[in-house]
């Protein structure tokens, strides 16, 4: 039996209602809707229920975690598995399972088997359509943006109008539709769909899937009555969790899904909606399910908040003119805050503050969470410093960091530079150095290397025009650097370097260059044996990296030892290499390696795809340092929250997307409507009212907001969200002074 004590009336009736019809249940964060998703799911498989007719959709692969712990630690009866997966996933097994007769629908030859592309590799082709088009016509020359955020956007159009429910070909025409600004805006639109055409021209002659074409597929596949039946009959219970952040296309499904079902429960965030930037639409949501449903229920009691914090929230509802409720409560008492001048004094602080609360208080570091609107390199690094210094464990988490930026992702594809000679990427002295300190030496060992010692190192021994690998041995260096290194860092250096130089000495000859090759030789020609012996294979990238941590650089004495944090490093990047190879090896240009072009991709910054690793976090105690929306993304709730630099217009304003719109290319916009300031401005109040009810609700204890009068860029901080925090707090000050407080 599964224990139920801790589940209230509310909550116990929803989990033993009768097996049949569907129901809608609507609460804040914290409201225990899970918790009843969780237990009505154990509830269906202890009824009899088997396991695998019940499907649990979640909106990320992070958020399928509490159903899976709870499967794994219920004592069930043997049997088929649940289904906990997203509507994406659903979609590419489904489109796998019935590729015959999804191919004819979308255009693709039904003989040849799709290739699913991931982020990584789906910006990659985008780069092989885009990048020609700029450098040879000058595409895109109006507006600067990265590459990267180039080719996504591009991609996020795509995205949208396969999850909205409208022909991609219209996205230009719907952007310039709703343009206010000058008409030179026009030719970005139209060059934005060009590049889409191209696209999906090539993801079709190449049977490539990229997301956009996943959902197509699946929505021409569930039109055909053998695959409909399939998954209605295969799948006759229904829980889907956090519904608010789904497309529309998964609310439509869900639609003509829930009369067919045995059963159903749709849980719905009310002040959820954070991934609407993806394609989410709370309020379409709501409306379709809800009239879709046998019965409808709400949660109104928070198991998280504190009536302070459940104060702190109404009151700055009513400042960002939303409804709010009024409670006797002192919201004051919820916060905790000191006013700094300098960017580096509020850093201080709270790292002190964490300091006092580990130590005095004896808050595990685990339920901290420092937040900031974006979460630059500089503020990543300063911050984890600080609570290094004073014995905090940390760890961070963006997952828009590009795959370059992660140190042991950098000192991999700097070794695997100089294990390939063959590939003429030569890294520079400083990444050289930069990967010798990753690489050599341990904290466990007590002998490090540190970049002064490896700046001296790299000076001195590379590159070495005797050595493949550039490297020249310890003993060659001049007497007084070895000394100044230390022979115990020259015997490490020793060893990564004579690994790296068997490792390359069994790699093959790369073929001359073909007009070397084709050149007539002088004089008699040498007589060539022939062998039957085939050519020795080239190792592939993604095996080098695991060949190089496990036989090196996990190893006592070196850089990753005891090191969990360049472990899930290296297992990402070892993911990502092979996910590229899989995917994209027919169609890499004619002779070039996929490693080799997968490292040119990485050095091109292109973001990493998102690893489930990276997010189930929630077992590490180490306070956490992220981007506000991926901790709201996460779900976890907190004892204590830092809010940093509450005066950054960060807080308020929208991600710069000059090629795409989240609200244009939405399902709730009309055609025809102008995108004027005035919107943006009540979208903005609205997406921070979101944002700040998000963190209130997901905190056990209290927010401490870091203040600085000048911002980390050095600019005076007066955002939107320190205005709202200061109306709030001036008009208790007022009431408290009148007497209402």
């Amino acid at each position: 039996m599964v224990e139920k004590t801790n589940l209230t009336p509310e909550q116990l009736a929803l989990v033993e209602a009768p097996i049949s019809g569907s129901i809608f249940l609507e609460g804040a964060a914290g409201s225990g809707k899970t918790t009843v998703g969780i237990h009505r799911l154990l509830y269906l498989l202890e009824s009899g229920v088997p396991a695998n007719e019940i499907l649990v959709i979640v909106p990320q692969r992070a958020l399928e975690y509490p159903f899976v712990d709870a499967l794994r630690h219920a004592d069930l009866a043997p049997g088929g598995q649940v289904t906990v997966t997203t509507f994406s996933a659903l979609a590419v097994e489904t489109v796998q399972l019935f590729w015959a007769l999804a191919a004819p629908l979308i255009g693709f030859p039904a003989d040849k088997q799709p290739t699913i592309l991931t982020l990584e590799t789906a910006q990659y082709i985008m780069s092989r359509i885009v990048d020609p088009l700029i450098l040879e016509h000058g595409y895109f020359d109006a507006i600067t943006i990265d590459r990267n955020r180039l080719y996504s956007q591009i991609l996020d159009n795509l995205n949208k109008a396969a999850v909205v429910g409208f022909p991609y070909t219209e996205v230009a025409q719907r952007l310039k539709d709703a343009w206010l600004g000058e008409s030179a805006q026009y030719r970005t639109f139209d060059q934005v769909q060009e590049c889409a055409d191209r696209f999906r021209r090539y993801c079709l002659d190449h049977s490539l899937l990229d997301f956009s074409l996943q959902i197509e597929a699946f929505n021409a596949l569930w039109g055909v009555r053998q695959v409909r039946e399939h998954l209605l009959t295969r799948f006759a219970h229904l829980i889907v969790d956090n519904v608010e952040e789904e497309n529309p296309r998964l609310v439509d499904l869900l639609v003509e899904w829930l009369p067919d079902a045995d059963s159903a429960l749709i849980l719905f965030d009310a002040e959820g909606g954070f991934r609407s930037f993806l394609g989410a639409d709370p309020q379409y949501a709501l409306t379709q399910i809800r009239a879709s449903v046998d019965e409808y229920v709400e949660f109104t009691q928070s198991f998280v908040n504190s009536p302070e914090l459940d104060a702190l929230g109404n009151e700055l509802a009513r400042v960002l003119g939303q409804d709010a409720v009024k409670t006797t409560a002192d919201p004051r008492r919820a916060l905790a805050y000191r006013d700094h001048r300098f960017y580096p004094e509020m850093l201080n602080w709270i790292a002190d503050e964490i300091r006092y609360l580990v130590t005095e208080e004896h808050c595990e570091p685990g339920e901290i969470v420092v937040l900031a609107p974006f979460l630059s390199d500089a503020l990543r690094f300063s911050l984890m410093t600080r609570l290094e210094s004073i014995g905090i464990p940390a760890r961070s988490h963006r997952p828009s960091r590009a795959l370059r930026e992660e140190p042991a992702a950098r000192c991999l594809l700097t070794l695997a530079q100089l294990a390939h000679p063959g590939w003429a990427l030569k890294p520079t002295r400083f990444d050289v150095a930069y990967a010798l300190m990753l690489a050599i030496g341990s904290v466990e060992s007590g002998k490090t290397l540190d970049l002064v010692r490896a700046q001296l190192l790299a000076e001195t021994a590379y590159p070495d025009p005797n050595s493949k690998t550039g490297l020249a041995p310890f003993e060659r260096l001049p007497i007084d650097a070895q000394e100044r290194i230390s022979y115990v860092i020259g015997e490490r250096y020793d060893a990564l370097r004579l690994w790296l130089e068997s490792y390359s000495a069994a790699l093959p000859e790369p073929p001359p260059p073909e007009a070397e090759a084709q050149k007539p030789k002088r004089g008699r020609k040498k007589k060539v044996e022939k062998t039957d012996a085939p050519p020795i294979p080239e190792i592939e990238l993604d095996h080098f990296f695991s060949l190089i941590f496990g036989e090196v650089l996990s190893q006592i004495g070196f850089g990753f030892y005891g090191d969990f944090e360049a472990a899930r490093v290296t297992s990402n990047l070892i993911d990502s290499a092979r996910s590229f190879r899989r995917a994209l090896g027919d169609y890499l240009p004619a002779g070039k390696p996929s490693g080799k072009e997968y490292i040119e991709m990485v050095a091109g910054g292109l973001i990493a795809a998102q690893y489930v690793r990276r997010w189930n976090v929630q077992a590490e105690n180490s306070v956490l340092i992220a981007p506000a929306y991926t901790f709201l993304m996460n779900n976890q709730p907190t004892d204590v929250q830092f809010w940093l630099d509450i005066g950054n217009r960060g807080w308020f304003e929208r991600l710069y997307q000059p090629l795409t719109h989240p609200y244009v290319l939405s399902h709730q916009w009309t055609a025809g409507d102008k995108w004027t300031d005035e919107r943006e401005v009540e979208i903005r109040r609205d997406a921070l009212y979101r944002l700040m009810i998000g963190l209130i609700r997901r905190c056990r204890g209290k927010i401490y907001l870091g203040l600085s009068q000048l911002s980390e860029n050095g600019y005076e901080s007066q955002g939107e969200l320190l205005q709202a925090i200061q109306r709030m707090l001036r008009r208790l000050g007022r009431e408290e002074a009148n007497g209402d407080v």
